[in-house]
């Protein structure tokens, strides 16, 4: 999984699968998920990420979980 932020367009994208997407649908909220052909989504995007306080400017800092194990990363 890639996670991006476009700061010029407030978005935080979250992409899942590297495959082009076919379909999309907006949630309320201004939530996008993006589908491929097999129905299964590739990626997450949420609109006016700095609006919900996902982001604050020059830090990004993700928490990643796999199994028991926690591990953080994070840039400043």
């Amino acid at each position: 999984m890639r996670i991006r932020y476009d700061p010029e367009a407030d978005v935080l994208l979250f992409a899942l699968r590297d495959i082009p997407p076919v379909d999309a649908i907006e949630e309320p909220g201004g939530v996008i998920i993006s589908y491929g052909e097999d129905r299964d989504p590739v990626s997450v995007e949420i609109l006016n990420a700095s609006a919900r306080q996902l982001t604050r400017r020059g830090e990004i800092s993700v928490v990643l979980q796999t199994g028991s194990a926690m591990q953080e990363t994070g840039s400043s």
